[in-house]
């Protein structure tokens, strides 16, 4: 088997459900993940969108996620700190937590959840960037799974 992340709330390549964006309640989907990599000791999780006009659009980053875990509820709360879950880094809406697809009227745009199995436990304080993360994860990635949605305002 191979990593793989997948979500119960939509399929990859398929459209992300309005709950899960700015035209509904925002919430963020739940998420599953099996097989990681042998030795994975802790998980880093970033969803950004490369077709915002502004460039690659980051909508969540989530990190310090213990190895035992396998799947995220629905609906994390945006809290710097989240038992059980992780610690949260700021996105490009400049807040903690996930901000949901919610792009201009026009194409569907893409939005990639990447899941990056790691080596070690990162511990990284909150707020961190998704370029932060990045560089604090460089030569500790085992594997990496992704999922990829789709949503178009209406």
């Amino acid at each position: 088997m191979a990593f793989e992340l997948r979500s119960p709330a939509f399929s990859s390549g398929a459209e992300i459900p309005v709950r899960h964006t700015c035209d509904g309640p925002d919430l963020s989907p739940p998420l599953l993940w099996s097989d990681p990599p042998a030795d994975t000791k802790g998980f880093v999780l970033i969803v950004d969108d490369p077709d915002a006009p502004v460039g690659t659009w980051v909508h969540w980053v989530l990190y310090g996620l213990a190895a035992p875990a396998h799947e995220l509820p629905e609906g994390v709360p945006a809290r710097e700190t989240v038992p059980g879950v992780g610690t949260q880094g700021v996105n490009d809406f400049r807040k903690v937590g996930y901000g949901g697809p919610c792009p201009p009227r026009g194409p569907a745009h893409r939005y990639f959840f990447r899941l990056y199995a790691l080596d070690t436990e990162l511990a990284l304080p909150p707020r961190k960037t998704k370029a932060e993360v990045l560089k604090a994860i460089e030569g500790h990635g085992l594997g990496q799974a992704e999922l990829m949605g789709r949503y178009r305002r209406r």
